[in-house]
């Protein structure tokens, strides 16, 4: 039976209580590669590092800006961008929302917060034509930073990345290598990737074989 139904959409629990392991989606990559070829190390000559944001809560909203944007700011205090391909965050940089198309945003908060959100923004919404899905076990965000972490990209897309092109707070969905992929700038100094699941350990072996010339780490 459903938990919860709202008009005549019945929802249910996503999260069960049940005692399964988690495993992210680089975890294949990280347990299979490194047996054979241990991954490199961070150190100060590393022009690129990668982490994996593993277990952050991905949720994708669809519906009207305007009664999403009262929605997202009530329950994080956040703004939907004002601009296509825009990227915004919170004060702490731990929450952000991004444009995705002209009626649907990508919104990704830490880890354990995705349910209750969920609940709340549905809960701020009403009777609103809306939809919200909870894709967190379906994709992840890997970090690149470094100085050469912008000619990883170039090696990796035919997408424009230079500043002028591609400046602090946007993001886009881009052919890399040969899968796709959501690319972000979040910072100055940090990019993001948020790969689905499937594409995760193909990624990973095409990132550190670009970034092979700029001795690329991985931070564990």
């Amino acid at each position: 039976m459903s938990d919860i139904t709202y008009g005549q959409v019945a929802t249910f629990n996503t999260h069960p209580e049940a005692a399964i392991p988690s495993e992210s989606p680089l975890s294949v990559a990280f347990n299979q590669i490194s047996v054979s070829t241990p991954a490199p190390a961070v150190n100060h000559a590393s022009g690129v590092r990668l982490e994996e944001k593993a277990f952050l809560g991905h949720l994708i909203l669809r519906g009207g800006a305007i009664v999403l944007d009262e929605a997202v700011r009530k329950v994080l205090g956040i703004s939907l961008p004002g601009q296509p391909l825009g990227l915004a965050l919170d004060e702490s940089g731990e929450r952000s929302v991004q444009w995705l198309s002209p009626d649907e945003w990508l919104l990704i908060v830490p880890g354990g917060e995705e349910f209750e959100v969920e609940q709340r923004l549905r809960d701020a919404l009403g009777d609103a034509h809306y939809a919200i899905v909870d894709a967190s076990g379906g994709q992840t965000l890997v970090s690149l930073e470094g100085e050469k972490a912008r000619e990883l990209l170039m090696k990796s897309t035919n997408y424009d990345v230079h500043p002028s092109n591609f400046p602090v707070g946007k993001a886009v969905s881009v052919v890399f290598a040969k899968s796709s992929l959501i690319l972000r700038r979040p910072a100055e100094d940090r990019y993001e990737l948020v790969l689905r699941r499937s594409f995760a350990d193909y990624l990973y072996r095409w990132i550190l074989d670009a970034g092979a010339e700029y001795g690329i780490g991985v931070q564990r």
